[in-house]
């Protein structure tokens, strides 16, 4: 296999305490790579990469199979329960020049529980957050992913019910990324089938970006 037949795509995960982020990490590389469990604080107080192995023929491009790695950086939850929100500023920073700094940033994941309301200044900080990281280019290397999804599905709310209903905060972040979001489904046995629909979906967003990245040096 050659360099041509294989892509890595570099993906970051943002998200307020308790919204997922590790655990939606976990299932985009399917591994255990990123310590995730219910928890009344914060869990995770570092960033750290998680790379997943390789998926051959995982798409075709330029009439030839590719096979597909994916790197993820989890970030701390923010704001957090154990840390400053510089102090979670500075290690993302640091750790995005450290992993993305020449290879670059794919996309960053806002990730947003389905089943707790969008509103106030928590559930803006991650935005700002990643505003303040990525610069202008945010609104183009920014999608949603809702986690928790199967809680919504089971109270019998559809995503097109979910999205009609959305808080106008909610809606126009949506807008600002460019309606670039998407539902993540825990469960259980069927979590292969939802990696590879959600990299499908993430790979969708790559390419309206014609595979650009965003540099960190």
């Amino acid at each position: 296999m050659t360099d041509t037949n294989k892509m890595i795509i570099n993906l970051a995960i943002f998200g307020t305490t308790q919204s997922g982020k590790s655990s939606a990490g976990n299932i985009l590389l399917g591994s255990d790579d990123f310590y995730s469990s219910l928890s009344p604080g914060s869990v995770t107080t570092e960033c750290s990469l998680g790379r997943s192995c390789h998926l051959r023929s995982f798409m075709r491009r330029g009439g030839q199979e590719i096979t597909l790695q994916t790197q993820v950086l989890d970030t701390p939850g923010y704001p957090h329960s154990k840390l400053s929100m510089k102090h979670v500023t500075q290690e993302v920073k640091k750790a995005l020049t450290y992993h993305f700094g020449q290879e670059g940033l794919h996309l960053a994941l806002l990730v947003q529980r389905a089943d707790v309301p969008f509103f106030g200044q928590e559930a803006s900080s991650p935005v700002q957050l990643i505003q303040e990281l990525l610069g202008d280019s945010w609104k183009n290397h920014t999608a949603v992913l809702f986690s928790h999804a199967e809680k919504i599905e089971e109270a019998g709310i559809s995503e097109d019910k979910y999205l009609r209903e959305a808080p106008e905060a909610l809606l126009t972040l949506l807008r600002s990324v460019q309606q670039r979001y998407t539902f993540l489904y825990e469960r259980g046995n069927s979590c292969n089938e939802e990696r590879v629909k959600i990299l499908e979906t993430i790979m969708e967003f790559i390419k309206e970006n014609h595979y650009q990245v965003l540099s960190f040096t």
